[in-house]
């Protein structure tokens, strides 16, 4: 964190909180995948191509268990994008929010 006064520290806090209300609270956690299937017809283009597609699926890892997949119909892709950057857009100013806490940590101020 480059050097700055606590008060200059306070207003970027402020001003992170003030850019979480911002944040559209529609989030999904996890990744948009696009696959190409083959459908094991004998003679279809798949065989010979990339495959049907593409498809899309929202890939979530839970703990202890195997990704779990999701389709997500074309229409609905731009949406669950949207939706997977609310989400990275909430763990950015968070990420910030905790290290401007750390500073005022490491610098005996009040949180």
């Amino acid at each position: 964190m480059r050097k700055e006064s606590t008060a200059k520290l306070r207003r970027r806090y402020r001003g992170l909180i003030r850019r979480l209300g911002s944040i559209e609270p529609r989030v999904l956690r996890g990744s948009l995948i696009e696959r190409y299937k083959r459908c094991g017809k004998p003679g279809c283009k798949c065989a010979r191509g990339r495959g049907h597609g593409p498809k899309y699926y929202l890939s979530v890892s839970l703990a202890g268990g195997r990704p779990q997949m999701v389709y997500v119909p074309r229409g609905s892709v731009e949406e669950v994008e949207h939706h997977l950057g609310n989400l990275q857009a909430f763990r950015r100013v968070l990420g910030e929010l905790c290290e401007i806490n750390r500073e005022l940590l490491k610098r005996r101020e009040k949180l």
